[in-house]
């Protein structure tokens, strides 16, 4: 349908001019439901503030209303990649080491096409993950068709809110809501 490469060279430095990182562009919903989907967050953070998301939406509606590079009708979503973030940057690989992920390839390595197990390591080329019952398990990032972080305790620990502005309490281990989880009211 669209050119992923050519709508990011045009996305991106509408992303960069807010201070921005870009961390996805996709196109799905297929003829029914056509979306493009932008991902950014903010380098220091991490995360995308609704505020971000507005900015970033109405640079990108202005240049493809001035350019037009969709030819069909599409919805546009704006998001921050969210707690289990996909990884689609060489960087996201070393930054988000020590979480889970859940790998998924584009052929089969020793048998298998996904692998979920903790980030180890990265060097640029390839990353290796721990995985129960099978140990180290090294995956070139030429293979890998999509990966994400998995939910988990610790990675939502780690990715806390940067702001409960308008919660009115913020109960934590509440056993009627779930133990161990942080629920906020608001």
């Amino acid at each position: 349908m669209a050119d992923i490469a050519a709508l990011t060279k045009l996305i991106e430095p509408e992303a960069k001019a807010l201070g921005l990182d870009l961390v996805r562009v996709a196109f799905f919903g297929g003829k029914s439901d056509p979306t493009l989907q932008v991902m950014a967050e903010r380098p220091d953070t991490r995360q995308l503030d609704i505020a971000d998301c507005e900015a970033l939406s109405r640079r990108i509606s202005d240049k493809f209303d001035e350019l037009d590079p969709i030819e069909d009708a599409y919805r546009l979503e704006v998001s921050s990649p969210g707690i289990d973030r996909p990884l689609t940057r060489v960087k996201d690989w070393a930054d988000w080491s020590g979480f889970d992920a859940r790998v998924k390839l584009a052929a089969p390595l020793d048998g298998r096409k996904q692998f979920d197990g903790r980030i180890v390591a990265s060097d640029g080329d390839s990353v290796t993950l721990g995985v129960n019952k099978l140990g180290e398990v090294t995956v070139p990032l030429a293979q890998i068709a999509s990966a994400k972080l998995i939910l988990t305790d610790a990675l939502i620990k780690a990715t806390a809110p940067l702001s409960t502005e308008g919660v009115d309490q913020i109960v934590e281990d509440a056993p009627h809501r779930g133990a161990g989880k942080i629920q906020l009211e608001g």
